[in-house]
């Protein structure tokens, strides 16, 4: 006797045995056919370039109060003497080209290899030639080396 209850029930439970959710096991390709595009903002450009930058926009950002002021001092002064706003402009500049050729000249002084060495033992001496990896993790930076 099939009635309309049992053939509900029955539907019930074919749909209660049958699972309700699929997990495609296949993996998500990597790289797409799509090419990249452009994000707005600032263009796409290496990280030491990023970092230059925003060096540059902080540094251009931190002259114009000092400018300000040198502007509002000439103006109360009602007299601007072109021979010292030469000087005061000249100054950085001045300054500056020592301070760079001593950076230059330290840099090159770090990239000369150092003097070959000789080391002489008397007695016996264990050697071992091994492979450290070196890996620094985390905001507070931690070193662990460890041996191959």
């Amino acid at each position: 006797m099939n009635t309309e209850a049992d053939r509900l029930i029955a539907a019930v439970n074919e749909a209660l045995a049958t699972p309700t959710a699929y997990r495609d096991p296949t993996p998500i390709p990597a790289v797409g056919p799509t090419p990249p595009v452009a994000q707005p903002g600032r263009p796409p450009m290496s990280q030491r370039a990023t970092d230059a930058s925003a060096f540059m926009l902080a540094a251009g950002a931190a002259t114009v109060p000092p400018g300000l002021i040198a502007i509002g001092l000439l103006v109360a002064s009602d007299y601007a003497n072109p021979t010292v706003i030469a000087m005061i402009c000249a100054a950085p500049a001045v300054i500056a080209v020592p301070v760079l050729a001593i950076a230059r000249l330290l840099a090159r002084a770090k990239e000369v290899m150092p003097a070959e060495q000789h080391n002489y033992y008397s007695g016996p001496v264990h050697q071992e030639n091994r492979t450290v990896n070196a890996e620094t993790r985390g905001l507070f930076a931690k070193t662990i080396n460890r041996s191959n």
